[in-house]
């Protein structure tokens, strides 16, 4: 414990006035007991108002004068403790991807609020059974009828919980307080922990390794043994065994006295991905995610740090569980999107894991059959070493993939959202009494516009990305702001079938059936996944053969495993492949692999039918043959040509206002200052050492208004991560005295804005 009587203070408003440290005087009566990370009440302004903060540090030196350098109130009895790891993490998470400190404080406190504990009573007995039994006589004899029934049942069953004594057995408090005076029982008070995990059935035994899988475990636990802990990718094909190989690890790592978080990119991968890791190490496995309540959330921390847990699933805020030996951290599907945060400030989970990581000496292993771009990218240059798994483990092969050409559908007059094979293939399940999944790919669909026809989409001349269509009539570039006229033809081949696509889960839901009136189907979606465990339900009924088709977006698709889906189908791939920025062909062929990844993990083979207007795109054949290196070479050519990440970086700057011309203001003040030039479009800067800066837009976000807000974005690229920092940095300096404005910044962001 430091001693000192200052204590420097982040007060909690999330505001960039006041970001910076606050100096208070520590009363005397707290002398020593203040601690770094602990949330104190301070008088804070001019009106002294009492606001909540953190403390950040201690220390003898005054600031200021001491005279004018306010006493603190008190310590917090609602506030969390912050450990030093974490404020130290929050401060690399404000610097690297801009906000303020209390925002990053707040990321890295995934319960950030005391809640009331449970207590658990029961009663015991406090004399032998031979007393007890002279008691019950008496109780008996004098006819105390609630004395005999309590006692009767604590001396048949050893002790009974409090419940049972006023509930079930309707006794008194009263008659348990009189034999609590004779010194018969006593009544034990206990905490115990709300835990959202139910250990179901024994510990099962680990499964034997393949020698590929086993080679992993092996090197990755011996550099950890050698004190050589770093971060791996184990890119490994659908149904290869990635999560047997997480499993081990994680056993080696206990073993060692360590704990491990297991992320996952969505909470419909919970009740799987929790069944699976408690059969094997049973009540030692807890969860975090946004759907526990307040309560649940403070005692799985608290169960963290006092060790009673070994290892954390969540999604990305799992990641800030407070372990104290924290040894592995295991980044599931890591390629998907959802490890961005889309809220202030706007960290990637692996990145921010990596810093984490090394605090501990942990490892990291991330995992995925169709890693980001920016992790094999990393392991080809040698920054992080790579693994592979070759062979299916589930059963037999990959599945058999069709891809059905839309546009012959439309010209052979089948104007339904299902193609002909895929009909033929569904009724063919039905008819086996096999399961079915279809996959309706709606990420990233931004209202782009392409011929049904011949295929032609609508691309920005400048940015290579869709143009999207918006209501006023044009179609707009959501990095540059370039826009032109809707077209009421194609522009190729001058078909009239020139439109934006418009589907969604409940029609599919209704056509099913309407053509198969039979079936048994399931939807999942954001409708039917609104309330705590309708995940949880959802994926039970379908793994219990409750239903014969699972209907979805992409949160289907992502790791389950259902051993009697033999079709998967996917409608509309087309809706990834132009979203409206960069990312959308990796989006689609990581989606398609894994869609098809779904079919085929029993014993029966499995078939997928891809729908699409462009079958000819590199992300659809690549997707269709399962071939990743195939589609990363061609697809980083592409990124090379434009200096898109992983080749390069990019930030994008988001100007929120409560007026649209004020937006457009400060974004046009801001790009200048960032280094624009004059041009219409495109202008380049140089940073302080240098590394050239290319300034698109400002422009229109891609939703222009939300919550009555307006919003306006321009975007810097650099080969320098460095570079785009120091930007940022000069930005963050000028003064933006508009009012109703908020300034955010997001860098290689997952999605256009």
């Amino acid at each position: 414990m430091i001693e000192g009587i200052y204590a420097n203070i982040i007060i909690d408003i999330s505001h960039e006035k006041v970001d910076r440290l606050f100096q208070y005087r520590i009363p005397k009566p707290l002398l020593g007991k203040i601690i770094v990370g602990m949330c104190v009440i301070v008088p804070f302004g001019k009106g002294n108002r009492e606001r909540s903060g953190y403390v950040i540090e201690i220390t003898d030196t005054a600031e200021y004068a001491p005279e004018k350098i306010k006493e603190m109130i008190g310590i917090s009895d609602r506030g969390i403790l912050a450990e030093s790891s974490q404020i130290r993490l929050a401060a690399w998470i404000r610097e690297h991807y801009g906000s303020t400190m209390i925002m990053a404080l707040k990321t890295v406190l995934p319960a950030r609020q005391r809640t009331n504990a449970v207590r658990k009573r029961r009663i015991v007995l406090t004399v032998s059974r031979e007393q007890a039994g002279e008691f019950l006589k008496e109780f008996q004899r004098k006819h105390q009828k609630a004395r005999y029934r309590l006692l009767e049942r604590i001396y048949r069953d050893g002790e009974i919980s409090y419940e049972c004594g006023v509930g079930e057995l309707s006794v008194a408090p009263s008659v348990i307080r009189a034999l609590e005076e004779k010194e018969i029982v006593t009544v034990v008070s206990e905490t115990e922990y709300r835990n959202p995990v139910r250990c179901r059935g024994a510990v099962r035994a680990p499964v034997m390794l393949s020698q590929e899988q086993q080679g992993i475990v092996t090197e990755v636990l011996a550099d950890y043994k050698g004190g050589r802990p770093g971060t791996y990718l184990v890119h490994g094909i659908t149904g290869s065994g990635k999560t047997e190989v997480y499993m081990e690890l994680i056993a080696g790592i206990v073993g060692l006295g360590r704990q491990a978080i297991v992320l996952i990119p969505e909470i419909a991968l919970t009740y799987q991905t929790v069944n699976r890791f408690t059969s094997r190490f049973g009540d030692r496995v807890s969860v975090l995610h946004s759907r526990l309540s307040a309560g649940e959330k403070y005692d799985q921390c608290e169960r963290a740090k006092k060790g009673e847990i070994d290892i954390m699933i969540g999604p990305r805020s799992a990641l800030f569980t407070p372990f104290q030996k924290l040894g592995l951290i295991i980044i599931d599907e890591e390629h998907e999107t959802s490890y961005k945060s889309e809220a202030m400030p706007k960290y990637h989970a692996r990145e921010t894991a990596q810093e984490l990581a090394s605090y501990y000496g942990a490892s990291v292993v991330l995992g995925s059959a169709t890693p980001s771009l920016e992790s094999y990218y990393a392991s080809r240059h040698g920054r992080i070493r790579r693994f592979e798994l070759t062979r299916r483990l589930t059963g037999g092969s990959l599945p058999q993939v069709y891809v059905e050409d839309l546009r012959r559908e439309l010209q052979e007059g089948n104007r339904s959202m299902f193609s002909r094979r895929l009909m033929e293939k569904l009724q063919q399940r039905l008819e086996a009494g096999e399961q079915t999944m279809l996959f309706l790919n709606r990420r990233g669909y931004a209202g782009f516009v392409s011929c049904r026809s011949c295929g032609h989409v609508m691309k920005c001349p400048h940015c290579d990305v869709s143009l999207s269509e918006h209501r006023n009539g044009k179609l707009m570039c959501h990095y540059c702001g370039y826009e032109q006229p809707a077209v009421k033809s194609c522009p190729a081949c001058g078909s009239k079938y020139i439109l934006g696509f418009r589907a969604g889960t409940e029609q599919i839901e209704e056509s099913l059936h309407r053509l198969f009136p039979d079936a048994r189907v399931l939807r999942m979606d954001g409708d039917t996944t609104r309330k705590k465990d309708s995940f949880d339900e959802i994926l039970a009924a379908f793994a219990g053969l409750e239903a014969d088709i699972l209907v979805g977006t992409q949160m289907i698709v992502k790791g389950h495993d259902f051993p009697h889906v033999t079709l998967v189908g996917i409608l509309a791939a087309d809706l990834s492949l132009h979203g409206s920025d960069y990312r959308s062909g990796e989006r689609t062929f990581q989606l398609l692999t894994q869609a098809a990844g779904r079919a085929g993990r029993g014993e029966r083979p499995g078939e997928v039918v891809i729908q699409t207007y462009q079958p000819e795109h590199h992300s659809i054949r690549y997707a269709a043959k399962q071939d990743y290196r195939g589609f990363y070479e061609e697809e980083m050519g592409y990124r090379e040509l434009m200096g898109y990440p992983p080749v390069g970086h990019m930030m994008a700057v988001l100007v929120i206002a409560g007026e649209e011309e004020t937006g457009k203001k400060v974004a046009g003040r801001l790009a200048k200052a960032a280094g624009r030039e004059r041009a219409e479009h495109l202008a380049t800067g140089a940073d302080n050492a240098g590394h050239q800066v290319q300034i698109i837009g400002p422009a229109a976000a891609a939703i222009g208004r939300i919550g009555g807000k307006y919003r306006t974005v321009f975007y810097g690229k650099s080969s320098s991560m460095e570079a785009l920092i120091q930007v940022r940095d000069r930005l963050e300096a000028v003064p933006v005295t508009e009012q109703d404005v908020t300034v955010q910044f997001d860098f290689d962001p997952m999605n256009s804005y």
